[in-house]
């Protein structure tokens, strides 16, 4: 029997793939287009050369096919190729995938099928996908979430050899989402409009192509709540209550929380004062955000901090409706940088 291959992440599917290291059964699955996309892609462009795809690759879709004529065509042989190339594109909509589960019970070693099930995950109970577990690739791909969108903003461009200020990677954030495919989208725009000899991205250049306040914005935000800077940070609060698109509760509310529960750790570090042993104790990449969490300390207490986690999960609550009533966004905004402040 094959080895179980679940655990794959996307990297090592990608990898996988180029090496042309290839598996009888893909089932790509989940909330998160984007790497269905890009996994899907990747495969059509590397199973079979230009000229074999004629006679041995067959894209259908799900609302159109069944499981009965899929393992149909997963049956038949390759013509003058190593292998043929069976893909079900909005899988969501197939039907009968117990005859699936047959088929890949032997399967045909040079079929390579895949299966693209968005916006959502196929019920674990199927035996379609235990069987599809045991000798090939199953990945379930999830939405990133706001504080993970930094980090996949600048491994998306390290990709492209750019690079990001980490101001910049969070601007971008907030301001486009987590729709990693319009995320991607706007960075390849922002990238068309730079130098070759110069492919990075600084909060400046975000404020030009895709148009947020460099001043007035998340970070800024935070950076005022460091810092306990009252006027800086109502300025900013005004604003985003003035205009909605620049910034929502719903973007900044995980960016302090994240800040507050890192900087209550930090409290137990063992040695304060030293930079780079706190930036390990806080599995911190470098000392450049130690700085925050030193001037946090010095600004906040561990039990002004504890309130400040209590009182953002309360207004997170009330900000998706939870034991509020008709309490406006923009003053729960107001109510709880009111209460970090002060």
């Amino acid at each position: 029997m094959a080895e179980k291959r679940t655990a794959l992440t996307y990297e090592n599917i990608v990898k996988d793939i180029k090496a042309r290291n290839f598996s009888p059964v893909y089932v790509l699955m989940g909330e998160e287009s984007y790497y269905i996309d890009v996994i899907a892609n990747l495969l059509e462009e590397n199973v079979l050369q230009q000229q074999e795809r004629d006679f041995n690759q067959d894209i259908l879709f799900g609302v159109d096919t069944s499981g009965v004529q899929v393992a149909d065509l997963c049956k038949a042989y390759p013509m003058m190729a190593e292998r043929r190339l069976v893909m079900v594109k909005e899988a969501q909509n197939l039907k009968q995938l117990d005859a699936l589960a047959k088929y890949l019970e032997h399967p045909v070693q040079t079929t390579v099928l895949v299966l693209c099930h968005k916006n959502g995950t196929i019920d674990k109970r199927k035996k379609f996908l235990s069987r599809a577990e045991n000798i090939g690739v199953v990945f379930e791909s999830k939405k990133k979430r706001d504080f993970e969108l930094p980090a996949f903003i600048k491994g998306y461009l390290a990709f492209k050899k750019a690079t990001v200020d980490d101001k910049a990677a969070i601007m971008i954030a907030e301001h486009i989402g987590s729709d990693l495919n319009r995320l991607t989208s706007e960075l390849d725009k922002v990238l068309i409009s730079l130098p070759e000899n110069n492919l990075r991205i600084t909060p400046d250049i975000v404020e030009q192509q895709i148009g947020v306040s460099k001043e007035f914005n998340g970070f800024e935000l935070r950076n005022a709540i460091v810092n306990r800077d009252v006027f800086k940070a109502n300025q900013i609060i005004q604003y985003f209550d003035k205009n909605p698109k620049a910034g929502s509760i719903f973007a900044f509310l995980p960016l302090l929380f994240s800040f507050f529960q890192t900087l209550l750790i930090a409290y137990y570090a063992p040695n304060k004062n030293n930079e780079g042993e706190m930036a390990k104790f806080l599995d911190l990449k470098s000392v450049w955000g130690v700085k925050d969490f030193i001037t946090g300390m010095r600004n906040y207490s561990a039990m002004k901090t504890m309130h400040i986690i209590h009182k953002i999960r309360e207004i997170d609550a009330k900000s998706k409706g939870l034991d509020n009533p008709n309490t406006p966004v923009g003053d729960l905004m107001k109510e709880l940088i009111f209460f970090i402040l002060h």
